[in-house]
C-alpha cells in the first residue's frame, strides 16, 4: 500500500506555485484514476493547516452523509463543511500546484511550506507550526501509548 510518509519542506515560487514532494506525487499518481483530479485540498477542522486527500479517499468521507435525510439541516451542514472549501487540483508537469488563497490564509502559509505525511493523507503547514504540531503529537502519543500499555498489563493508569 502506498502511504504518505515523512516531512518535506518546499518553497513557493514567484508565481505562487509549490512543488508537491516527489514521494507524495508518486503516491498520489498510484492512487489516481483517469479523469479524476490528482489531489483534493481542504482546510483542517482541527489545525491551522491544509489537508490533502487522494480523490478516492476524499470520496469515502461522504459515506456518513448517506445516514442523513438529504433535505435535513444536518445533511446540509455536513455537506457544506466537507465540500464548500474543498479544491480539486492537478499539478503541472513539474509537480507544482497553486494553493487557493483561502487555504493559504487558513494555514498561515507564506514562503516556506511543510508537507507532513499522515499515511493515507498529508497535510500542508507553515513549517514552524508543523514542528510545534509534531512535538505536540509525539507528547500526546506517549500519553496514549503509556495508557494502553497500563491497561493491557492490568496496572493502574
Amino acid at each position: 500500500m502506498s502511504m504518505f510518509l515523512g516531512t518535506h519542506q518546499n518553497r513557493f515560487d514567484a508565481k505562487g506555485r509549490v512543488s508537491i514532494p516527489a514521494p507524495f506525487r508518486a503516491t498520489l499518481k498510484t492512487q489516481a484514476q483517469a479523469g479524476e483530479p490528482l489531489v483534493i485540498l481542504r482546510p483542517s477542522h482541527f489545525h491551522p493547516c491544509v489537508e490533502a486527500w487522494p480523490t478516492m479517499a476524499f470520496s469515502a468521507l461522504a459515506t456518513p452523509l448517506d445516514d442523513y435525510d438529504p433535505f435535513s439541516e444536518d445533511h446540509e451542514d455536513l455537506a457544506t463543511s466537507l465540500y464548500a472549501d474543498a479544491y480539486p487540483l492537478d499539478s503541472d508537469k513539474e509537480g507544482r500546484i497553486i494553493i487557493p488563497e483561502s487555504l493559504r490564509s487558513h494555514a498561515g502559509l507564506t514562503e516556506d511550506v511543510a508537507f507532513v505525511g499522515l499515511g493515507k493523507v498529508f497535510q500542508i503547514w507553515n513549517p514552524e507550526a508543523a514542528e510545534k504540531r509534531r512535538q505536540q503529537a509525539r507528547a500526546q502519543a506517549r500519553t496514549l501509548t503509556s495508557g494502553r500499555k497500563n491497561n493491557h498489563t492490568g496496572s493502574p493508569s
